[in-house]
Order: structure tokens, then sequence, then C-alpha cells
């Protein structure tokens, strides 16, 4: 079971009214919203790295031929 904790934050004031409409209109809290979203966010700029060396090496082991096939 997932265990959480209490923290505060400041947020834009539209961006807070549209996050409470949305968490109405969804039946969801506004915690639930929150939770998922920075969990997405974290794993999204957490694998950015290891992408970025991947895609560096393969142009570096491939730049002849991405060159010809840029031709």
């Amino acid at each position: 079971m997932d265990t959480t904790e209490k923290f505060s934050t400041k947020m834009n004031k539209d961006v807070l009214e549209r996050l409470r409409g949305y968490a109405e209109s969804s039946d969801r809290s506004i915690s639930q919203i929150v939770s998922e979203a920075v969990a997405e966010y974290l794993g999204r700029v957490e694998v950015r790295p290891a992408f970025r060396q991947a895609v560096d090496e393969v142009i570096r082991e491939h730049e002849e031929l991405l060159k010809e096939l840029a031709r």
C-alpha cells in the first residue's frame, strides 16, 4: 500500500482553478492528480539523459551512413 505525506506548495491561480475543475469533473482528488502528474513528469526527465546518451552513441557510430542517407 502506498504511503502518503502531506506537504504544501504554491501554484499559479489560473492553473489551480483548472486543476480544481478537472478534479471535480473527474471525481478524483487534487492529491491523486498531482501525485500522478509528478510521477509521470519524473519518469520522463529521469529517462531523458539515458535516452540522449544512447542517441548520441548511435549518431557517432553511424555518422557516415547518416550523412549518406541525408543526401
